[in-house]
Formats: structure tokens, sequence, C-alpha cells
């Protein structure tokens, strides 16, 4: 099966992204585990008050399934809405209540059929799990996932900074599945101001094979990019340099040298298309998925993408964000084995890009 998506839809105002966090693959956006943060979901300094919400009881009966399980690992599984260090926080303040008596070791083991009552304290973090109506470009649907075409402006997953307006409050609003699965399905990301092609599960056993596939390299995934400077050197190029935190920048990835700094291996396939003096017109295809993958290796390259700040490139050809956008998805489905494929047709300002350089755009 093949399809080509809509033209995606206006989306109002976003709130700004959050700066880069030392979580799996975002961009280039493959993100193939939880996206937890550590101390900044805290409990004690994020805490509500009273007058801007109440806390919420929820009552939920062990089932066999997590029968002598850890009671930390068993409430990811009752309340897989909550991450599990808010949760591993809800217990160590006192917050968890077993068979009518408050638990604060994580260790302890529970039984089929106790009681679990669990104060679910509003903060930051807990508010921002919640139903938003928003507009969700959906190109293929079926009761297993979703595909979408993620608009550019548009936050995948809620964090500091973003704890509002994001595609899981979407998602949380759309689909009653999606409060039966962590994270309302999402298995992987697209930076905020990247747009095209995610896919999206709705029930576990497709996310916990939607993860396996990706963490496989059997979802295949490419982009068209705007880069700066005449191209150079061969047509096809493949960039083959690991990627790690910027030892000079915490806030930006850098290919680094492994001996010395910490990173993963990361290969793209880069594909010249057309370009001029102005700069290139490119296709890339990941074969990992490292944190702004495509970014930095494009930089590396001496081609930084159009409007990219943070790797270099400049304002430039009317682009406000990074001349970035995953038009092709292609994977066998994850229950049925049907083979499919995903096209996201070209969004308004980087066609509008193409053409003030004096680039044409023919698919690749």
């Amino acid at each position: 099966m093949s399809v080509t998506a809509a033209a995606q839809p206006a989306v109002p105002d976003m709130p700004p992204e959050a700066s880069p966090r030392e979580t799996p693959a975002t961009e280039a956006g493959w993100d193939a585990g939880p996206v937890e943060g550590a101390d900044d979901l805290g409990l004690v300094d994020e805490f509500m008050g009273p007058a801007e919400a109440q806390s919420e009881l929820r009552q939920v009966a062990v089932a066999v399934a997590q029968h002598g399980a850890r009671l930390d690992r068993a409430l990811v599984e009752l309340v897989p809405e909550f991450s599990r260090s808010y949760l591993q926080q809800l217990l160590s303040q006192g917050l968890v209540s077993l068979n009518g008596r408050p638990v604060t070791k994580a260790a302890t083991r529970v039984k089929a059929g106790e009681s679990v009552v669990i104060e679910m304290r509003p903060t930051l973090q807990s508010q921002a799990f919640r139903p938003e109506s928003l507009p969700i470009n959906v190109v293929y649907e079926d009761e297993h996932l979703l595909v979408i075409n993620k608009p550019a402006g548009l936050v995948v997953h809620p964090a500091p900074g973003n704890w509002a307006g994001t595609l899981l409050n979407g998602l949380l609003a759309r689909d009653e599945k999606a409060h039966l699965v962590p994270r309302a399905g999402i298995v992987h990301r697209l930076d905020k101001d990247t747009s095209g092609l995610m896919v999206v599960a709705r029930d576990r056993a497709t996310m916990d094979t939607l993860v396996r596939m990706i963490a496989e390299r059997s979802v295949h995934r490419q982009y068209l990019a705007l880069a700066h400077r005449p191209w150079m050197g061969p047509r096809n190029r493949t960039v083959q340099a690991p990627i790690g935190r910027d030892p000079r920048n915490r806030l930006r990835m850098a290919v680094v040298n492994l001996d010395s700094h910490a990173g993963k291996p990361a290969r793209t396939d880069v594909k010249y298309l057309e370009g001029n003096d102005l700069g290139c017109w490119v296709e890339c295809t990941l074969h990992t998925g490292r944190t702004h993958q495509i970014r930095v290796h494009m930089a590396s390259l001496g081609h930084p993408l159009v409007a990219d700040v943070l790797y270099g490139g400049g304002v430039a050809a009317g682009m406000a964000r990074q001349a970035l956008h995953a038009y092709r998805l292609s994977f066998a489905h994850p229950v049925s084995g049907q083979a499919l494929e995903f096209h996201a047709p070209l969004p308004d300002d980087m066609r509008q890009a193409l053409a003030e350089w004096g680039l044409g755009y023919n698919p690749p």
C-alpha cells in the first residue's frame, strides 16, 4: 500500500521548544524508548497550588499479570499514561497506598487482587497528560496504528517548557485507545521544527513491535532538506560519523571521537538532487536515529540546513525554521505484515524557499 498525505492544516502558534535533552533520537527524529527526564519532573519543585488544581485519587486492582512484581513496575502498567520517574516520586512522597496502608518502598511485592490507591498530585508533568483538541493530519489509520503528517511548530511530547499543546495531548483527545498505552502510543519523535511523517501505535503489542522494528532498522524513513552552499563532492555521499553531546555546548549535538567522548555510531546517506550558487537540495536516508542526526551530519559536510541556527545555518529563502521534512516512511505492518509506504507533500514554506532560490521540486 502506498499513500500520499494531504496538505497540512495551519497550526496555531505553539510554545517555545524545550532545550535538547539526553534522550534517544529525536530528530532526525526517531526515539524508540521512553522520553522521561530525570530530575526535571520532580514533585517538590513543581507542585501546583490548590487554586490551580486538586489531587486526584486513582484506585486500581493488581492484575494476575502483575502478581509478584515490584510495586513501582506494577504501577507503570496500572497507570501507563504516567512516567516511571513520576510514579516513583509519588511513592517516595507516601502518596501510594497498598490495601489501605501507605507504601514508600518501590521494591514492595504486590499480589493479584490487592487494592492500590494513588494520590495523583497535580504537578506540571501530571497536568501535561491531558486531552487537548488539536488538528492532527492523519494519513492512515487502522485498529492498530496511525500515520500522521506532523506540521512544523508542533512539539511531540510534553517536556519542561512545553507542558501543553503537544501531539501527545492531541492524541489523547482524539483516540480513547491512546489512554491505554504509554506516551499515547508515540514510539519516535520529530523535532518541533521538523515536519513530516510519524507512526503512532494504538495498542501495547503494536507499540512493542514498532519499537523493536525501529531498533532493528526495518522502519525506513527519508527526508528532504535545503542546505547552504553549493554542493561539494560526489552526488551520493555516506556519512558515517558518531554523534554525542557537544563537549563545548551541551545544548547541541556534534560529531565526536568515541575514544574521548561519549556518543553512538550514526549513518546518513545523502543524495544531491539539485542546487546552485546559493545552496543545495538533498535527500537524506537514515540508517540510525540519533538526536539531530541529519542536522549534525549535514553541518559536518559543510552544508548546514537553511535556518538551522543551532548548527550554523542562517535565515534565508524566507525559512523561519530548519528546512527539513520527513517525506517518506515505509515499513511492514506490525500485525498483518502488509508492506506500507507513505509520502507527505512538501510544506508550503519549503516549496516557496525552493522557488526563491530558483530550484524546482520534483519528488525523488
